[in-house]
């Protein structure tokens, strides 16, 4: 016996609005990406992954450079060995010590290494280009954003401006 006309339509229309539904599945759906809420930007092409790097900056001309470092081996230790301008950025000055990063570990720069960075291009709201070098000889160049020493950022060590507070005074 067939069902009633009505019970025919609304089971169409169900199983309509349930195939547009399922229409935006599938293996390359939004919620499959990789998605970091913050200012930070990542780059997971390498050993060892460069997370949430940024520059944070108390005065337009200086700052700190930060990032999580993630050691994707887990039996080979890595370091971070040199922080560099790159591309139009180049003038940037960067100075800082070696960073290690043991096998399998992961390592925050506001923590364990302090990259003091100068140059005119470090002011917050633009990015600056930098390049991360490591010990494996592998190179990650990102556009990191330059943000200010407040909020999340305020227990960031700055490096020490160019003019000490008391220097004005006695000259």
């Amino acid at each position: 016996m067939l069902a009633p006309p009505r019970r025919r339509i609304a089971v169409a229309f169900a199983g309509s609005l349930l195939s547009l539904g399922l229409t935006s599945c599938g293996f390359d759906a939004t919620t499959d990406q990789v998605y970091t809420p913050g200012e930070g930007v990542n780059n997971r092409e390498a050993g060892v992954d460069v997370l949430h790097a940024l520059i944070v900056s108390g005065d337009d001309g200086s700052g700190t450079v930060i990032a999580g470092l993630a050691n994707n081996d887990e039996s080979k230790d890595d370091a971070l060995v040199e922080v560099q301008g790159a591309g139009e950025d180049q003038a940037v000055t960067v100075e800082g010590t070696q960073t290690d990063v043991p096998a399998g570990a992961f390592v925050q720069l506001a923590e364990e290494g302090a990259f003091s960075v100068t140059g005119e291009q470090v002011i917050p709201g633009r990015f600056v280009s930098l390049s991360f070098a490591f010990e494996s000889g592998e190179t990650v160049t990102l556009d990191v954003p330059v943000v200010t020493d407040d909020g999340d950022y305020a227990d960031v060590p700055l490096p020490e401006s160019a003019e000490s507070p008391g220097s004005a005074e006695e000259s």
